[in-house]
């Protein structure tokens, strides 16, 4: 299927700000990008480069005044849902692929050494592997409570479990944590998540965080802020944890005045039009370098 992915952010800055941006699929997941286009205002040069977990990035300075970064894709996505495999299981640590250990270990938000009584009160009398980690999932949708504005960019997963409350975000740090706590790999992402085939909910459109966990040798999805398989993702980062992955990086204090995000089924005029712009910038790159 044809996904539309998008943002914008409005920003007023004080003084020139150096700013790291990432809301671009990411080039090694399943999706495919069909085209897409950057508008920033006033007219600035992004410098694009890839992170250590090859996330695509942009590095841009922000001058002072009013600046609009906006970001437009169609992506095709296949139309299946999250796989499910209850069968899936944990591996010891010692057969774990050497670049995997990583995700076994606590992180800046997701202090599975500080959560580890608690998760094997909770969980490790739960078989290992895939019933596990959707126990895990299961306990941090049931026991923590959705709702904007109760967290920020320094709160943990170890504060979102004391006071019961967060974001997607702080939703997929606590179940991140848990896993790692029980020697289970997993990683923190983040992306856009239409709404598809699921009742539209009465917020307005956000970014999505999930995690992927690695059971039976592979990387698979769970989401225990929805709990529930969902169609049409488009994978942005993968970390160990937000800090890995933030859509925005500034290296000052510009002030944020708005935001927003963009993730649907596209319509047929939307994908003529982004096709057409496709073609038209292949065409004058061939122009610049005959």
């Amino acid at each position: 299927m044809h996904i539309r992915v998008g943002c914008e952010f409005r920003y007023e800055a004080t003084w020139p700000t150096p700013t790291v941006i990432q809301v671009q699929p990411h080039q090694d997941a399943t999706h495919h990008i069909l085209g897409e286009v950057w508008q920033v205002t006033p007219d600035l040069s992004l410098h694009t480069y890839h992170d250590i977990y090859n996330n695509t990035c942009q590095r841009v300075t922000m001058p002072a005044g009013e600046v609009v970064l906006r970001y437009d894709a169609l992506v095709n996505v296949s139309d299946a849902w999250d796989e499910q495999v209850p069968d899936a299981v944990q591996m010891p640590v010692e057969e774990l692929p050497d670049d995997v250990l990583l995700y076994t270990l606590p992180s800046r938000f997701c202090l599975s050494d500080v959560l580890s009584d608690k998760a094997w009160q909770l969980f490790g009398g739960i078989e290992p592997g895939w019933a596990r980690v959707q126990a895990i999932c299961d306990w941090v949708h049931t026991n923590i409570r959705f709702q904007y504005g109760t967290s920020n960019s320094l709160t943990t997963a170890a504060d979102v479990c004391a006071q019961g409350v967060g974001v997607c975000r702080d939703f997929a740090h606590l179940a991140v944590t848990f896993c790692r706590a029980l020697n289970i790999p997993a990683r923190y992402v983040f992306g856009y998540l239409p709404d598809i085939g699921v009742p539209p909910p009465d917020e307005p459109m956000d970014f999505c965080a999930w995690m992927e966990v690695f059971l039976a040798g592979r990387w698979w999805i769970f989401d225990p802020r929805n709990n529930v398989p969902r169609v049409g993702r488009v994978l942005i980062g993968r970390g160990r944890d937000a800090l890995d992955v933030a859509m925005i990086t500034n290296y000052g204090s510009p002030r944020l005045d708005a935001m927003t995000v963009c993730a649907e089924e596209a319509s047929a005029e939307y994908v003529g039009e982004m096709t057409s712009k496709t073609i038209n910038a292949a065409a004058t790159r061939e122009d610049i370098t005959a």
